[in-house]
Protein backbone atom coordinates (compact mmCIF):
# COMPACT_ATOMS: atom_id res chain seq x y z
CA UNK A 1 0.00 0.00 0.00
CA UNK A 2 1.13 3.73 -0.61
CA UNK A 3 1.75 6.82 1.15
CA UNK A 4 -0.88 7.85 -0.65
CA UNK A 5 -3.21 5.29 -0.01
CA UNK A 6 -2.70 4.71 3.52
CA UNK A 7 -3.12 8.30 4.22
CA UNK A 8 -6.41 8.76 3.43
CA UNK A 9 -8.38 6.29 6.29
CA UNK A 10 -7.24 6.18 9.77
CA UNK A 11 -6.10 2.52 10.51
CA UNK A 12 -5.37 -0.17 12.72
CA UNK A 13 -1.49 -0.63 12.48
CA UNK A 14 1.36 -2.92 13.35
CA UNK A 15 5.09 -2.42 12.87
CA UNK A 16 7.24 -5.42 13.37
CA UNK A 17 10.55 -6.12 12.03
CA UNK A 18 10.61 -9.26 9.49
CA UNK A 19 11.46 -12.35 10.91
CA UNK A 20 12.26 -16.24 9.31
CA UNK A 21 9.11 -18.12 9.42
CA UNK A 22 7.93 -16.72 12.23
CA UNK A 23 5.54 -18.42 14.96
CA UNK A 24 1.77 -18.41 14.78
CA UNK A 25 1.66 -15.14 17.09
CA UNK A 26 3.49 -12.98 14.08
CA UNK A 27 0.44 -13.40 11.81
CA UNK A 28 -1.67 -13.33 14.46
CA UNK A 29 -0.96 -9.96 14.93
CA UNK A 30 -1.09 -9.30 10.85
CA UNK A 31 -4.83 -10.69 11.00
CA UNK A 32 -5.54 -8.17 13.71
CA UNK A 33 -4.36 -4.68 11.51
CA UNK A 34 -5.41 -2.74 8.55
CA UNK A 35 -1.88 -2.23 7.46
CA UNK A 36 0.91 -4.54 8.35
CA UNK A 37 4.26 -2.30 7.93
CA UNK A 38 7.87 -4.19 7.75
CA UNK A 39 10.14 -2.22 9.87
CA UNK A 40 13.56 -3.36 8.41
CA UNK A 41 15.58 -0.07 8.17
CA UNK A 42 16.17 -0.48 11.85
CA UNK A 43 19.34 -2.12 13.60
CA UNK A 44 20.23 -5.86 12.82
CA UNK A 45 20.11 -8.12 16.17
CA UNK A 46 22.22 -11.15 15.21
CA UNK A 47 21.13 -14.29 16.49
CA UNK A 48 17.63 -13.24 16.93
CA UNK A 49 13.97 -13.96 15.17
CA UNK A 50 15.18 -12.23 12.13
CA UNK A 51 17.51 -14.94 10.39
CA UNK A 52 16.33 -17.70 12.47
CA UNK A 53 13.57 -20.39 13.77
CA UNK A 54 12.81 -23.18 15.44
CA UNK A 55 10.84 -26.78 13.94
CA UNK A 56 10.12 -29.26 15.69
CA UNK A 57 12.40 -32.49 15.21
CA UNK A 58 12.43 -36.15 16.72
CA UNK A 59 14.75 -34.67 19.56
CA UNK A 60 12.75 -31.92 20.64
CA UNK A 61 12.57 -28.12 18.88
CA UNK A 62 15.77 -27.56 16.06
CA UNK A 63 17.17 -24.37 14.87
CA UNK A 64 17.23 -23.17 11.30
CA UNK A 65 19.42 -20.27 10.84
CA UNK A 66 20.02 -18.38 7.94
CA UNK A 67 24.17 -17.90 8.54
CA UNK A 68 24.50 -14.15 7.58
CA UNK A 69 27.83 -13.19 8.89
CA UNK A 70 29.47 -11.54 11.76
CA UNK A 71 28.94 -8.01 11.08
CA UNK A 72 25.71 -6.23 13.32
CA UNK A 73 26.54 -2.88 12.38
CA UNK A 74 24.13 -2.34 9.67
CA UNK A 75 20.00 -2.64 9.38
CA UNK A 76 17.33 -5.54 8.84
CA UNK A 77 17.65 -4.60 4.89
CA UNK A 78 21.17 -4.56 4.47
CA UNK A 79 21.65 -7.77 5.55
CA UNK A 80 22.96 -9.65 2.11
CA UNK A 81 23.46 -13.65 1.51
CA UNK A 82 26.17 -14.43 -0.43
CA UNK A 83 26.09 -18.03 0.04
CA UNK A 84 22.63 -20.15 -0.48
CA UNK A 85 24.37 -23.38 0.74
CA UNK A 86 21.97 -23.16 3.82
CA UNK A 87 18.62 -23.30 1.65
CA UNK A 88 19.41 -26.59 0.75
CA UNK A 89 20.17 -27.54 4.50
CA UNK A 90 17.12 -25.99 5.58
CA UNK A 91 14.84 -27.93 2.93
CA UNK A 92 16.37 -31.34 3.78
CA UNK A 93 15.87 -30.52 7.61
CA UNK A 94 12.19 -29.77 6.95
CA UNK A 95 11.36 -32.71 4.37
CA UNK A 96 13.44 -34.75 7.07
CA UNK A 97 11.25 -33.68 9.87
CA UNK A 98 7.34 -33.17 8.11
CA UNK A 99 7.58 -35.26 5.14
CA UNK A 100 5.37 -37.16 7.12
CA UNK A 101 2.72 -35.02 8.04
CA UNK A 102 -0.82 -35.31 6.99
CA UNK A 103 -0.32 -31.59 4.72
CA UNK A 104 3.30 -31.42 3.89
CA UNK A 105 2.76 -32.51 0.59
CA UNK A 106 -0.17 -29.43 -0.25
CA UNK A 107 2.79 -26.96 0.79
CA UNK A 108 5.85 -28.79 -0.43
CA UNK A 109 5.87 -27.07 -4.10
CA UNK A 110 5.81 -23.42 -2.75
CA UNK A 111 8.71 -24.20 -0.22
CA UNK A 112 10.46 -26.28 -2.29
CA UNK A 113 10.84 -23.54 -4.90
CA UNK A 114 11.64 -21.29 -1.75
CA UNK A 115 14.28 -22.98 -0.87
CA UNK A 116 16.09 -24.93 -3.74
CA UNK A 117 14.43 -22.47 -6.95
CA UNK A 118 14.82 -19.25 -5.57
CA UNK A 119 18.25 -17.25 -5.06
CA UNK A 120 17.75 -14.83 -2.25
CA UNK A 121 20.05 -11.91 -2.22
CA UNK A 122 19.14 -10.56 0.86
CA UNK A 123 17.56 -11.49 4.46
CA UNK A 124 14.77 -8.91 4.13
CA UNK A 125 13.83 -9.58 0.81
CA UNK A 126 13.37 -13.75 1.98
CA UNK A 127 11.32 -12.90 4.93
CA UNK A 128 8.79 -10.34 3.25
CA UNK A 129 8.40 -12.58 0.75
CA UNK A 130 7.71 -15.58 2.92
CA UNK A 131 5.50 -13.53 5.37
CA UNK A 132 3.49 -12.23 3.01
CA UNK A 133 3.07 -15.09 0.59
CA UNK A 134 1.86 -17.44 3.50
CA UNK A 135 -0.80 -14.51 5.36
CA UNK A 136 -2.70 -14.35 2.01
CA UNK A 137 -2.57 -17.43 0.07
CA UNK A 138 -1.99 -19.84 2.96
CA UNK A 139 -3.74 -18.05 5.98
CA UNK A 140 -6.77 -16.37 4.12
CA UNK A 141 -5.25 -13.10 5.52
CA UNK A 142 -6.79 -9.58 3.36
CA UNK A 143 -4.39 -6.97 5.64
CA UNK A 144 -2.52 -4.29 3.58
CA UNK A 145 1.37 -4.64 3.80
CA UNK A 146 4.22 -1.88 3.89
CA UNK A 147 7.61 -1.35 4.14
CA UNK A 148 8.70 1.26 6.64
CA UNK A 149 11.43 2.67 4.09
CA UNK A 150 8.42 4.46 2.00
CA UNK A 151 8.02 7.13 4.52
CA UNK A 152 11.34 8.25 5.56
CA UNK A 153 10.28 8.31 9.32
CA UNK A 154 12.52 10.62 11.14
CA UNK A 155 13.74 10.31 14.71
CA UNK A 156 14.86 7.64 17.24
CA UNK A 157 13.62 4.57 18.74
CA UNK A 158 10.27 5.28 20.09
CA UNK A 159 10.36 9.04 18.48
CA UNK A 160 10.86 7.57 14.74
CA UNK A 161 7.94 4.67 15.44
CA UNK A 162 5.26 7.65 16.16
CA UNK A 163 6.32 9.70 13.46
CA UNK A 164 6.02 6.31 10.97
CA UNK A 165 2.47 6.00 12.79
CA UNK A 166 1.96 9.80 12.37
CA UNK A 167 2.36 9.56 8.78
CA UNK A 168 0.39 5.91 8.30
CA UNK A 169 -2.38 8.38 9.97
CA UNK A 170 -3.27 4.90 12.54
CA UNK A 171 -5.86 5.17 14.75
CA UNK A 172 -4.97 2.10 16.46
CA UNK A 173 -1.30 0.64 17.23
CA UNK A 174 -1.45 -3.14 18.13
CA UNK A 175 1.82 -4.17 19.76
CA UNK A 176 4.01 -7.04 21.08
CA UNK A 177 4.18 -7.86 24.93
CA UNK A 178 7.72 -7.69 24.01
CA UNK A 179 7.83 -3.90 23.07
CA UNK A 180 6.36 -2.91 26.88
CA UNK A 181 10.56 -2.52 27.43
CA UNK A 182 10.62 0.65 25.09
CA UNK A 183 7.23 1.93 24.98
CA UNK A 184 5.66 5.05 26.74
CA UNK A 185 1.99 4.75 26.49
CA UNK A 186 1.58 8.03 27.46
CA UNK A 187 3.24 9.21 24.49
CA UNK A 188 0.85 7.27 22.07
CA UNK A 189 -1.93 9.35 23.60
CA UNK A 190 -0.97 12.23 23.60
CA UNK A 191 -1.14 11.29 19.50
CA UNK A 192 -4.85 10.34 19.92
CA UNK A 193 -3.58 6.65 18.94
CA UNK A 194 -4.86 3.71 20.45
CA UNK A 195 -1.89 1.56 22.20
CA UNK A 196 -3.34 -1.62 21.85
CA UNK A 197 -0.87 -5.05 23.86
CA UNK A 198 -1.76 -8.15 22.16
CA UNK A 199 -2.20 -11.46 24.09
CA UNK A 200 -1.15 -14.50 22.61
CA UNK A 201 -2.17 -16.37 25.61
CA UNK A 202 -5.00 -19.39 25.29
CA UNK A 203 -3.81 -20.69 22.01
CA UNK A 204 -5.33 -24.58 21.29
CA UNK A 205 -3.03 -27.48 21.06
CA UNK A 206 -2.80 -29.10 17.87
CA UNK A 207 -2.32 -32.54 16.12
CA UNK A 208 2.10 -31.89 16.25
CA UNK A 209 4.29 -34.30 15.56
CA UNK A 210 7.15 -35.19 18.23
CA UNK A 211 5.76 -34.79 21.34
CA UNK A 212 5.58 -33.17 24.29
CA UNK A 213 4.14 -30.20 21.88
CA UNK A 214 5.52 -26.57 21.97
CA UNK A 215 4.11 -23.64 20.73
CA UNK A 216 6.96 -21.42 20.00
CA UNK A 217 7.93 -23.09 16.66
CA UNK A 218 7.82 -21.66 12.80
CA UNK A 219 4.45 -21.28 11.32
CA UNK A 220 5.29 -24.00 8.89
CA UNK A 221 4.78 -26.60 11.91
CA UNK A 222 0.91 -25.45 11.82
CA UNK A 223 0.63 -25.08 8.57
CA UNK A 224 1.92 -28.92 7.56
CA UNK A 225 0.29 -30.73 10.24
CA UNK A 226 -3.00 -28.76 9.89
CA UNK A 227 -3.04 -27.29 6.71
CA UNK A 228 -6.49 -25.55 5.74
CA UNK A 229 -7.63 -25.60 9.51
CA UNK A 230 -4.34 -23.34 10.37
CA UNK A 231 -6.07 -20.30 11.17
CA UNK A 232 -8.57 -21.69 13.72
CA UNK A 233 -5.82 -22.40 15.52
CA UNK A 234 -4.48 -19.12 15.66
CA UNK A 235 -7.39 -16.62 15.87
CA UNK A 236 -10.58 -18.60 14.58
CA UNK A 237 -10.90 -20.34 18.00
CA UNK A 238 -11.49 -16.73 19.63
CA UNK A 239 -15.08 -16.57 18.25
CA UNK A 240 -15.71 -20.41 17.12
CA UNK A 241 -14.88 -22.42 20.39
CA UNK A 242 -16.31 -25.46 18.73
CA UNK A 243 -12.94 -26.33 16.63
CA UNK A 244 -12.34 -26.45 12.84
Amino acid sequence: MSEAGVAAAALRVAVLQSNYIPWKGYFDIIHDVDLFVFYDDVQFTKNDWRNRNRVKAAGGAQWLTVPVGDDCNRLVCEVDLPDPRWQQKHWNTLCQNYGRCAHFVRYRSYFEDLYLGTRWASLSQLNQTTITHVAREFLGIRTSFADSREYAAGGQKLDRLLDLLRKLNAATYVSGPAARDYIVPERFADLGIELVWKDYAGYPEYPQRFPPFEHGVSILDLLFNTGPDAPWYIWGWRTDPGGP
